[in-house]
């Protein structure tokens, strides 16, 4: 399935793997101001959802459900923010935000509003293993 598909550089770059679920690799973005995750579904040459046939939409569609409960389980935030937008690193990609009514930029969208502020190493480490856990992949 994910012959000729490489992870978009600047997704590499702000964020840390969590693991494979069957069809999207699963990310934490690196900006500690909003537990993050971004879903790439691992198939070359992506860039909008509608490039995956309806089987693989479903699919995908399967997988955010599921990190979004784990992502929701996990922080107990107020909102879930989904989306796919992809103005600035083309592959196809979706990002599930845990929203709280008192993070940075609620309710306004997370987008540039604060600088990210990395994790650091013990939360990331402790974020990591308990959505792994969440999700499956322990």
């Amino acid at each position: 399935m994910d012959s000729g598909w490489f992870l978009h550089p600047q997704l590499a770059r702000d964020s840390t793997s969590l693991g494979d679920l069957p069809l999207s690799h699963v990310l934490v973005n690196d900006d500690a101001n909003y537990p993050w995750l971004i879903l790439v579904p691992r198939r070359p040459h992506l860039v909008e959802l509608i490039d995956l046939d309806d089987t693989a939409q479903a699919l995908l569609m399967t997988e955010v459900t599921r990190v979004a409960r784990a992502l929701r389980e996990v922080t107990s935030c107020h909102k879930l923010n989904v989306a796919a937008l992809g103005n600035v690193v083309p592959q196809l990609h979706v990002h599930v935000i845990a929203r709280f009514q008192h993070d940075p930029a609620w309710p306004n969208p997370v987008w540039n509003v604060v600088p990210p502020r990395a994790y650091e190493r013990a939360e990331l480490d402790g974020l990591t293993a308990v959505l792994r856990g969440q999700i499956g992949f322990a």
